[in-house]
Parts: C-alpha cells; sequence; structure tokens
C-alpha cells in the first residue's frame, strides 16, 4: 500500500534526513587511511544514541539476508556496494567507502549512502563514484508531479549508459517513510512514460549504485555484504526524496559541495 505524505510529515522526515546527512558528513571527514571499519560503527553508534534517533538496521532480518544485522550502518569496501557488514578491516590508501545508513526520529525515517575514495584517488574510482552521482540527481530532477516512475528509471539507466556501466536491477530504490523499506520498487533500469504516476506526497529512497564492468552480484559468506560477480570496484549514492507540488525535495541534502 502507497502511503501519501502531508507536507507536516514529509517535515518531520526533513528532520531524520538532516540528521543522516549529518552522519554521512562525519563518515566522510572520519574515513582516512588506518582507520578500522568498527571505529566508524561504534562512532555513529555514539551519534545515534546521543540524539535519541532509532537504527533502521539493528536487528533488521529481511528475506534476502542472513539476520539479523547487528549494526547501524552498512560500510562496503571496493568491489563491495551493498549491505556491507562492518568488520575488523583496516581502511588502505586508495579504498573506495560506500557508508550507507537509515535512522528514524520520531516515527519518521531517511536514508541516504554516498561512496568516497580513501586516501589516494584512482581516476577511473572517481569517474564511477560521479557516474552514481549524476545518475542520482537526474532521478532526483525526474521525480516530479505528473512524471512516472519509469521515468525516474530510464534517467538512471540513460546516465549509466552514457559512461558505458552496466546496471543491475536486483536492488534498487524503493518507498520509505514510517519504515525503511516501504511499497513501490525503483529500479536502476526502466522505460520512461511507464509505471505509477507521480503524486505530491509520494517519499521515495532513490539509489543507483553501479560496478565498473558487471551487472551480476554474489554475497560474502556473511550473508550480508554483496560484491561485483568479478570484483571490479563498485559505487553508490543515495538520498530521500520527497515528490512535492514545487518539484522534488531531497530530504537527506549534505552541506558540503557535491553532497
Amino acid at each position: 500500500m502507497i502511503e501519501l505524505k502531508t507536507p507536516a510529515e514529509i517535515d518531520r522526515m526533513h528532520v531524520a534526513g538532516r540528521f543522516v546527512a549529518e552522519v554521512l558528513t562525519e563518515v566522510g571527514r572520519l574515513a582516512d587511511v588506518g582507520v578500522n571499519l568498527m571505529d566508524l560503527e561504534h562512532h555513529v553508534r555514539g551519534m545515534i544514541k546521543r540524539r535519541g534517533a532509532e537504527s533502521c538496521y539493528w536487528d533488521y532480518a529481511p528475506s534476502f539476508g542472513k539476520g539479523p544485522f547487528r549494526n547501524v550502518i552498512c560500510l562496503s569496501v571496493n568491489d563491495a556496494v551493498l549491505h556491507g557488514l562492518p568488520h575488523d578491516y583496516t581502511l588502505r590508501d586508495g579504498d573506495v567507502l560506500t557508508a550507507d545508513i537509515a535512522v528514524g526520529i520520531d516515527g519518521w525515517v531517511a536514508d541516504s549512502a554516498r561512496t568516497i575514495v580513501v586516501g589516494t584517488a584512482a581516476e577511473e574510482d572517481l569517474r564511477l563514484i560521479r557516474a552514481t552521482e549524476e545518475a542520482l540527481e537526474a532521478a532526483i530532477e525526474a521525480a516530479r508531479p505528473g512524471n512516472r516512475l519509469g521515468d525516474i528509471s530510464a534517467a538512471i539507466y540513460a546516465v549509466a549508459s552514457g559512461y558505458g556501466y552496466p546496471v543491475n536491477t536486483e536492488f534498487g530504490g524503493h518507498g520509505i517513510g514510517r519504515t525503511m523499506h516501504e511499497d513501490l520498487h525503483v529500479p536502476n533500469k526502466g522505460r520512461a512514460g511507464r509505471g505509477l504516476k507521480l503524486q505530491p506526497g509520494l517519499t521515495l529512497a532513490l539509489e543507483p549504485w553501479f560496478a565498473r564492468t558487471t551487472d551480476r552480484i554474489v554475497y560474502d559468506p556473511d550473508g550480508w555484504t554483496i560484491r561485483s560477480a568479478d570484483g571490479s570496484r563498485t559505487a553508490h549514492s543515495e538520498h530521500t526524496v520527497a515528490i512535492t507540488e514545487d518539484g522534488p525535495l531531497v530530504l537527506t541534502r549534505r552541506e558540503s559541495k557535491g553532497a
């Protein structure tokens, strides 16, 4: 069932969104050569506790995971792209790190992800990250009243195709609001003009993610971490977006440049 949110409810989601943006900004600041993923995990746990927020990941046990998930943030490195289980790993120069987090505040949820390079960045990694960021902005631009869900998917795929990256459709965006995953799957590939007509009050987590040379995925033995099947590097960008009468409103926008 699709629930359209009122302007007041969107404002409450925006509160959660601002905090999610703050967390991802802090993770980007702290992630450096020599930093352990578990240090980042515990730092974020502290931020969530101090804010009085609730992790959407802790004890999460969907059908696709080997649950329950017992961390508050997904941290995926290099060829890992989704649902990365934080573990005892020390970041190295040139690592590609994706951080993905969803939290609830006063009953309303926001979800966002970003990919960064730790230390020295290779141009091909920056290009891959840039492609996901541009695809996300194209998706946001398409999230307007009167458009169709397929317009969002097609916008993402057009950017991926322009960069020459394949697109996986098993995992994509989703509805969001009172819970992390609500009705509507938003694939990262689709046909313009098709699908549900977009209306004000619809809230979506839009999340293009690409691997450099494959659209196939594999799971780690931990049952959660998803990697590119061929070991190529990956990137993932995500924002929670509300469709309003005036167009798309990004609820998880970070204040820094390139947010």
